[in-house]
This record gives structure tokens, C-alpha cells and sequence, in this order.
């Protein structure tokens, strides 16, 4: 059999991982204006002995670090596309690089609630109209990457699997993990000023200089809230979990009404945003090519490589 006659049942494995994706220009700008805030904070909590200031500017370091990881990982996964040492492209790339953004954000919400502890026993004087002024430009900041990024519009923390069949399967691949990571390390930053904004208030006007410590523990509680959610989302990508419920039903629905088809096998997985692999076993007493069973499958399910095996079951 020539080369050009298998032609036709060749293909690659890109599935659009080449092209821009939405959030890698958007993720460049939210660099440069966090490392700027960033050398601010820095810079003035030197000059005003401001040591949340300080801190503040720190772990604006640490996420700008993390920011970096975001965009790395979006070029790799676009000049990596064709590499064929990947077995399905290069979508996990955006998965794996949610994942190490996640752990950072757990690592960052350890050390908050480390020095929020430590300065309820050990407090630090506070140049309360300084570190407000700056805490206020750093929310204003926040706020403009957090539009920038534009995470919100399409990413919520409920499944939309309605009793009409539609499925969006947020959690096991639809979503931009990666600039999902981007958008929580950029919200935890907008928290960590506001909560700061509130204690410094209450420091200045009140005397309640403990509440600095106190909304500190609050915000490590609410930052390792989502990077624990960012981990399971994107640990069940990276370790090959099965599709929703719903998505695999349809698929199996989709298949066993259209003739006398059984399906005993089906694996349904995400290899990047938005995309799908599956498997499939089938048994038939009148079994067709796998073309017929795969033209089946519904388009918006957004399975794009599929394995078949068709089996003939004797009447």
C-alpha cells in the first residue's frame, strides 16, 4: 500500500494548540503593570518603614513570577504544537501550568497566614496615610488587570448541565486553566488590598491596629480556598479523569439509538481547553465502519481525536 493512499486516514494532532489563545496578549500587559505596582510598593515601604507595604510589594513579586509561568506556558504550547513527542498536542501544557500557578497561590496564602500570626504577637508601627494611599492605587491596579484579563465572563463555579442536553463541562477541560490561575493570582492580589485598605482604616481612625493581622488570616483562608479548587480542577485533567456524567451519556446515547449498537467501552477525557479524546468499544449484529459511529457523536461535545472498535455480535 503507497504512502498516498493512506493519506486520507492521516492526520495531526494539533487541534488549533498553534494558534493565540485569548488570554496570552492580555496576560503581557497585567505583567508589566503588576511588576511596576510591584517596584512602588517596594520603594515606598523602604522609604516610609512600612513593613505591610513591604510585604505587600513581596508577594506582588511572587505573583508577577507566576504571571511569567502563565505566558511561558502559552508560547510553549503554541511553538510545541506539531512536536510529536506529545500524543495529543500540547493542550496539557495549560493544565500543568494552572497547576504549578496553584500551588504558588498555596504556598502565598501559607505565608500570609505565617506573618499575619506573627505580627498579632510581634506588631510593627504602621505609617497608617502611606500605606493607605499606596494600598488604594494597588486595588486600583488589581482592578484594571482583573478587567484586563476577563476571566469572570467565562469562567463560574457552577456546572451548567441542563435537562435539555446541552453540556458545558467546566471542570474537566472547557476552561483556560492557565489564565484561570492568572485571574485568581491577580484577585488575590485585589483581596490582599482591600483587606488592608479596611484594617489600615480601622488602624488609623479606631486604634484597632489587630484587625491588620486579623484580615490577613481571613485573606490566606480565602486565597487557599481557590488555589485548592485549582488543583483538583486541573490535577483531574493532568491525571486523565473521565468526562462529566452528562457528556459521557450523550455520547453513548448518541451511538446506541441511531442502530443495534451497544457500547461496552467508553473513555472520554480533555487534552486541552475546550477539547476532547475518546475511546470506544461497540458491539453490533450489523457493525459498520467506525467513520459511520464517529459522525454520531455530537459536534458541540468537542471531541476532536477518537479511537473505535466495532465488534460483530452474532444474532
Amino acid at each position: 500500500m503507497t504512502t498516498q493512499s493512506t493519506q486520507h486516514w492521516q492526520h495531526d494532532h494539533i487541534f488549533g494548540q498553534d494558534k493565540i489563545r485569548h488570554g496570552e496578549r492580555r496576560t503581557l500587559w497585567v505583567i508589566a503593570i503588576t511588576a511596576t505596582m510591584m517596584v512602588i510598593e517596594i520603594t515606598t515601604g523602604l522609604a516610609y518603614g512600612s513593613m505591610a507595604l513591604l510585604a505587600d510589594g513581596l508577594h506582588m513579586g511572587s505573583h508577577t513570577a507566576a504571571l511569567g509561568i502563565t505566558t511561558i506556558a502559552y508560547i510553549y504550547t503554541r511553538r510545541r504544537a506539531a512536536d510529536s513527542r506529545f500524543s495529543f498536542g500540547t493542550g496539557k501544557v495549560n493544565a500543568f501550568a494552572g497547576y504549578t500557578s496553584a500551588i504558588l497561590l498555596a504556598l502565598f496564602a501559607l505565608l500570609m497566614a505565617w506573618e499575619s500570626i506573627y505580627r498579632f504577637f510581634n506588631p510593627v508601627t504602621i505609617a497608617f496615610n502611606q500605606a493607605i494611599f499606596v494600598a488604594v492605587l494597588g486595588l486600583i491596579v488589581n482592578g484594571v488587570s482583573m478587567l484586563m484579563l476577563g476571566e469572570h465572563h467565562h469562567d463560574h463555579d457552577h456546572d451548567h448541565d441542563h435537562d435539555h442536553g446541552h453540556v458545558h463541562p467546566h471542570h474537566h477541560g472547557h476552561t483556560d486553566h492557565n489564565l484561570r490561575a492568572a485571574y485568581l493570582h491577580v484577585l488575590a492580589d485585589a483581596l490582599t488590598s482591600l483587606l488592608a485598605i479596611f484594617a489600615l482604616l480601622a488602624g488609623k481612625y479606631l486604634g484597632l491596629n489587630w484587625m491588620d493581622p486579623a484580615m490577613g488570616v481571613v485573606g490566606a483562608f480565602l486565597v487557599a480556598r481557590w488555589s485548592v479548587g485549582l488543583i483538583r480542577d486541573t490535577s483531574g485533567i493532568l491525571l486523565d479523569h473521565q468526562a462529566p456524567d452528562a457528556m459521557l451519556e450523550r455520547t453513548r446515547t448518541a451511538i446506541e439509538r441511531a442502530d443495534d449498537n451497544q457500547v461496552t467501552d467508553l473513555h472520554i477525557w480533555s487534552i486541552g481547553p475546550g477539547i476532547y479524546s475518546a475511546s470506544l468499544a461497540i458491539i453490533s449484529a450489523a457493525p459498520k465502519s467506525p467513520e459511520h459511529y464517529k459522525a454520531l457523536i455530537p459536534v458541540d461535545l468537542s471531541i476532536v481525536h477518537t479511537v473505535i472498535e466495532v465488534h460483530h455480535l452474532p444474532q
